[in-house]
């Protein structure tokens, strides 16, 4: 059964029955805090399986005759070994000596108290050496802190040792027909071998707290891995390769059978108890058919990758960089031995490191996928890559293309579709299933046989792809902006339906408490009641003596409506830390943005087909003909520049014009997608005069712009203080030259992913900058409004036959001259009761 121990002083009982009916869901840390905000409550629970127990030392068999080998902490210096550690220096190096650095308050504590168990344990001493190194701290994934010693002067002055390490894959190949496995990892390994005494004073370190030096072995010194694996050679030497395997301080036991690893276990433990070596039994597993080692996983099938491993190459994120490209292909050789024919697969990264070729990393290399149609209307297809859809292409049928049977007119649909891949690899898929087999048919008509000869130019596989006709187009139609990861169904199930039991422990303390902040307003309120003067003016105010000054029901003062703040520094700092340096506040700082918007006019992009896309002027100022015509209306096609040039009057009515249009132009050539007039070299060039050009790559990341509106507060934030710019997001694909297509967030869904580049800023890697939209109210064309909260003047606009009353309005958290005039009779319907005095 499971229980849930809830820890509360002020509840000792408390039973939870679970309803299947009851659908279970997942809300944000923002939401949360806003559901808390409201007087919602919130549980911290603690699900323990009481089945499972943790194992112990008596209980696994050999490893109970050896309890020694196991203790909590090492017990002192460790006994004079065959082997010491020696720094043996380059001849002429002097002593070198860095000045401590600088720790805050709470590392200086944690020195201090690592510093005094080192101590403690006998592995350092106090100094006096002419050495010394600083020391800085670095987080574990735990979020403890592991003293490290910067040594880096040291190594670079130390003669390197050549002791070699053992290759990984000739440990595995001894490996072979093991079925039971142990490993044992020793405990702080390095700490179990003396430094030789002459050497000891170059293992010192410089502290706050004073100067020491290594008897042990510190971690992170040359030398350091390849004197260990000396040490370990030599202790292990007899059984080496026979039944156990080492890597630096990993041991690994491995046996063909439980009777064999029985012996080898006691063998090696008894090794680590006469050699006074010591182990680290929570890090330890014994008796497994499965192990980790080393990144792989070894059991009685072989060697395989560690699936962990295999997760961080799926999800290295392309390269920017050589550098990034040489650290990719580190983590993947290390696997190398997997995957067959690494070598060719990897040579596309591997010419990238050549220092004469220019990195360029883009789409080229990942294979293309055609799915094509055919119809009685005409022929589409659809390129994409890797599920994406790079371009679609349709034209209507020839006339002599209409008496096609639907065999040739699928086929026709592939021919189509060809001219897009000639010289790249790529798949085409078609509904027609007979095309898959085209090329070992043995009666074909002359077309086909000419279609054949064709297909022969071309690296393509023609596939069969059930379905309705041109269901890949209708799908691509439809675009979805949120990835959603499930939790699996099985385990909502499982937790509606148990009965949770909430019961105080035997001595009532509690694992962990949740505790929430309080909001600004509220500290400013707190402060206000431990400032004196604060507290002197509200008894004023209570009296009645400050009638400028108001105090509200839930304990605040205010000055004109003005939240009046105490002379306290620390609430005074995170007051303007809120308004300025916040990323919510969106501050410009101390710089100005002057520079001009970004985003060039760009030419046009070619039309796919005739007469899909026109362009029409007029030539004026002509003599009039016979029939008093004085203009030229032209058209012309986009694409073939074909054109047409009709004579028409300069005073025609716009139903005229249409009329003419239908019966000239749309019964010869259909009605056009796009229709541009009065296009001219010198506007782009005079509307580029003050804008600026930028661009952006796939997967850099932006922050989007949006536009206020006025009359009602949407951000919870208001006036100056909203936000312009909200993400970032991330840029999925360059569109257009000047426009993007963004990965938005699911509360965004309904707006357009396609934005151009004005709308979006550059978004420098900072976490602290980004700007949440799970609690943002946008509207479709990301727009938010405010609202208003005084009037502050009225005046009449005369005119010469009206009179125009008008009011200045302040909105929200505005200042004074960033109030507008309005019309009276726009704001009195809305807000009357900004009128009712």
């Amino acid at each position: 059964s499971k229980h849930v121990t809830f820890k509360d002083p002020t509840f000792s009982h408390i039973i939870v029955q679970g309803e299947t009916s009851v659908t279970s869901s997942l809300i944000s840390a923002a939401l949360a805090g806003k559901l808390i905000h409201q007087g919602c409550g919130a549980y911290h629970a603690h699900i323990v399986d009481t089945q499972l127990k943790s194992p112990c030392i008596k209980d696994i068999p050999v490893v109970c005759d050896f309890p020694e080998v196991f203790p909590e902490n090492l017990l002192g210096l460790p006994p004079k070994r065959e082997v010491e550690f020696l720094i043996e220096l380059i001849p002429g190096s002097n002593p070198i000596s860095i000045t401590p650095y600088r720790m805050a308050p709470a590392e200086l504590r944690e020195l201090k108290a690592q510093l005094q168990e080192l101590l403690e344990k006998g592995f350092i001493r106090p100094s006096v050496s002419p050495w010394g190194a600083p020391v800085l701290f670095v987080k574990k994934k735990d979020g403890t802190l592991r003293l490290c010693i910067d040594f880096r002067q040291l190594k670079k002055i130390t003669i390197k040792n050549r002791y070699p390490l053992p290759r990984i894959d000739d440990l595995f190949d001894q490996l072979k027909g093991a079925k039971v496995f142990s490993i044992i990892d020793l405990r702080s390994g390095y700490h179990q071998l003396r430094v030789r005494e002459k050497d000891i004073p170059k293992t010192a370190l410089r502290t706050r707290y004073g100067h020491y030096d290594f008897l042990v072995m510190p971690v992170r010194l040359t030398n350091a891995p390849t004197v260990f694996m000396d040490l370990m050679n030599r202790v292990f030497k007899t059984y080496l390769d026979q039944f156990v395997v080492v890597f630096i301080d990993d041991i690994l036991i491995f046996s063909r059978s439980s009777e064999d690893h029985d012996k080898h276990l006691w063998i090696i433990l008894k090794i680590l108890k006469e050699k006074e070596f010591y182990a680290k039994f929570s890090k330890c597993e014994f008796w497994l058919n499965e192990v980790a080692f080393l990144g792989h996983v070894v059991s009685t099938k072989g060697v395989k990758v560690d699936p962990s491993k295999i997760q961080a190459v799926v999800e290295w994120r392309p390269p920017k960089s050589s550098t990034e490209v040489r650290s990719f292909l580190g983590l993947a050789g290390y696997y190398r031995r997997f995957v067959k024919g690494f070598s060719i697969i990897a040579s596309p990264l591997t010419k990238l490191l050549q220092k004469k070729v220019k990195f360029i990393w883009d789409d080229k290399w990942k294979e293309y996928v055609v799915y094509s149609d055919a119809s009685h209307n005409g022929l589409k297809y659809v390129l994409m890559q890797e599920g994406k859809v790079i371009s679609y292409a349709s034209r209507k049928l020839k006339p002599h293309e209409l008496n096609y049977p639907t065999h040739d007119l699928e086929l026709a649909a592939i021919v189509f579709a060809l001219k897009i891949s000639y010289g790249e690899k790529c798949d085409i898929f078609t509904n027609h299933k007979s095309l898959k087999y085209l090329g070992t048919q043995k009666e074909l008509n002359l077309r086909q046989r000419r279609w054949l000869e064709l297909f022969k130019d071309y690296d393509c596989t023609i596939n069969y792809h059930p379905g309705k006709p041109n269901v890949v187009a209708d799908a691509l139609c439809r675009i979805s902006f949120a990835s959603i990861s499930l939790s699996p169904l099985h385990l909502f199930l499982e937790l509606r339906a148990m009965n949770v039991c909430f019961t105080l422990d035997s001595n009532g303390s509690a694992i962990a408490s949740l505790q929430v902040k309080p909001i600004l307003l509220e500290l400013v309120k707190e402060a206000q009641m431990l400032d004196e003067k604060l507290v002197k003016l509200t008894r004023e105010v209570q009296s009645g003596e400050k009638l400028n000054f108001t105090f509200t029901e839930d304990g605040g003062l205010f000055y004109q409506n003005m939240l009046c703040v105490p002379n306290d520094d620390k609430l005074r700092r995170d007051i303007l830390n809120e308004t300025h340096t916040s990323p919510y506040a969106m501050h410009l700082g101390v710089k100005a943005e002057h520079q001009v918007p970004v985003g060039l006019l760009q030419p046009l992009s070619m039309p796919e087909w005739k007469w899909e896309r026109i362009t029409m002027d007029f030539v004026s100022g002509l003599p009039r003909t016979q029939r008093n015509h004085d203009a030229i209306w032209v058209i012309v096609d986009r694409l073939t520049k074909s054109a047409h040039f009709l004579t028409i009057k300069m005073d025609y009515s716009l139903e005229h014009l249409a009329e003419l249009y239908i019966n000239e132009i749309v019964k010869l050539h259909g009605i056009p997608v796009s229709i541009i007039s009065d296009r001219d070299p010198r506007q782009k060039s005079y509307a580029d005069l003050k804008r600026r050009d930028i661009e952006y790559y796939v997967g850099d990341k932006v922050f989007l712009k949006v536009f206020p509106w006025k009359k009602i507060m949407r951000f919870g934030q208001k006036g100056k203080l909203n936000p312009r710019f909200i993400g970032p997001y991330e840029i999925h694909e360059r569109v257009e030259p000047d426009a993007y297509k963004l990965a938005l967030p699911p509360e965004l869904d309904k707006i357009h992913n396609i934005f151009h580049v004005s709308m979006l800023r550059r978004y420098c890697s900072d976490p602290s900058h980004v700007l949440p939209v799970k609690c943002i109210e946008l509207n479709p064309d990301l727009t938010y409004d405010e609202e208003p909260i005084l009037i502050q003047a009225r005046e009449v606009k005369q005119f010469r036959n009206k009179r125009i009353p008008l009011v200045k309005v302040l909105w929200r958290n505005h200042l004074g001259k960033e109030a507008t005039w309005e019309r009276e009779e726009d704001m009195k319907t809305p807000y009357p009761h900004l009128f009712r005095d």
